[in-house]
This record gives C-alpha cells, structure tokens and sequence, in this order.
C-alpha cells in the first residue's frame, strides 16, 4: 500500500511538472512571433497552400474551364451562323438587286419599242390620211376645172349667140331688113375678142 502511495505522488509531482511546462511554453508562444511568420510553421502552410491550389487546378480544369470553353465555343459557332446567315441575305439581296435591274432594263426596252411601234403607227396613219387628202384635192380640182371648162364652153356659146343677135339687130336697124340669124351663125366666127376674154378665166 505503502508503495502505491509513493507511486501515486511520484506521477502527481510528474504531472504537476509537465503542467507547468507546459503553460510556460505557452507563454512563450505568446511572447513569439506572429504564427506564420514562425520557421517551423513553413513547412504546413507550405503543403496546404500546395493542396488548395492543387484542388484549385483540378476545379478549374475539370469544371470552370470546360464550361468556359463550351459557352466561348457556342458563342463562336452562334457567330459563325450568324456571319454565314448574313452573307446568305446578302447574296440573295444581291440577286434580287440584280434581277430587278434586269426587270427595270427589260421594261424600259418594251416600253421604248411600244413608243417606236406608236410612232411609226402614227407616222403610216399620217402619210395614208395625207395621201387619201391629196387624192381628194386633186379629184376636187379635176372634178373643178371639168366645172370651169363647161362653164367656159356655155358662156362662149352665149357669147357667140349674143354676138349673133346684136349683128342681126343693128342690121336689121340700119337696112330695115330682117336677117336670118341662123345664117349669120353659120358664116360668123366668134370674135378674138370674146375668146380671149373667156381663155382669160
């Protein structure tokens, strides 16, 4: 008993020393530096920041960066489609450009060749309505001078007949003798006179 006695003052005292160790140490500590400017803290702090910026490394390749590369990759191949479908409307705005020129040309030649067809439509109608006047005045001066040359035969029968009576009325007046009319006609030609009166018209 006597013995277990000593055994368990012996480990009191012991502990009691170890106690006092370490709170001294302790304040030690706390007289020290700052923790991680202490030279035996490198070594830890040096393997957890190699840890972190290893998880960091496998985050980043495994997840971040391959979510980063596909939206850059989608968003170029939405430009990509974009540009493509752009320079698509831009060929068919070409052509249609192109076939409206062409439209614009092909009009402008028939309307070009209508006023030609009018013109010379116009032109022909012109010359046939000229012509048709032409004969019509020139059938009314045929028809007019056939008018003046009967006209002329009738006054230079009347003339001569006028002649006819006023011969056989002065000698009929001068000799108291009636003449035969008839007779003088026959033996009379008309005077120069009265014929170049008449040619005169």
């Amino acid at each position: 008993m006597m013995s277990m006695a000593i055994i368990s003052s012996a480990f009191a005292a012991e502990g009691e020393q170890t106690t006092h160790e370490t709170v001294g140490a302790g304040e030690a500590h706390h007289e020290g530096a700052f923790p991680p400017f202490q030279t035996e803290n490198f070594a830890p702090q040096i393997f957890w920041l190699v840890v972190i910026f290893g998880v960091l490394y496998v985050l980043m390749s495994r997840i971040a960066l391959p979510r980063v590369g596909g939206i850059i990759e989608n968003r170029g191949a939405k430009i990509a489609a974009d540009l493509g479908a752009a320079r698509e409307m831009q060929s068919k705005a070409q052509a249609a450009a192109a076939a409206n020129d062409e439209n614009l040309r092909r009009r402008r030649e028939e309307a070009q060749a209508i006023g030609r067809e009018a013109q010379n439509k116009i032109a022909a109608e012109t010359a046939r309505q000229r012509a048709r006047a032409e004969s019509e005045a020139a059938e009314k001066i045929r028809a007019a001078d056939e008018r003046i040359a009967s006209a002329k035969t009738k006054a230079l029968a009347n003339v001569e007949q006028i002649a006819v009576d006023a011969a056989a009325a002065i000698v009929e007046k001068l000799t108291g003798a009636k003449i035969d009319q008839s007779a003088i006609a026959e033996n009379r030609a008309p005077s120069s006179t009265a014929k170049e009166t008449l040619n005169a018209f």
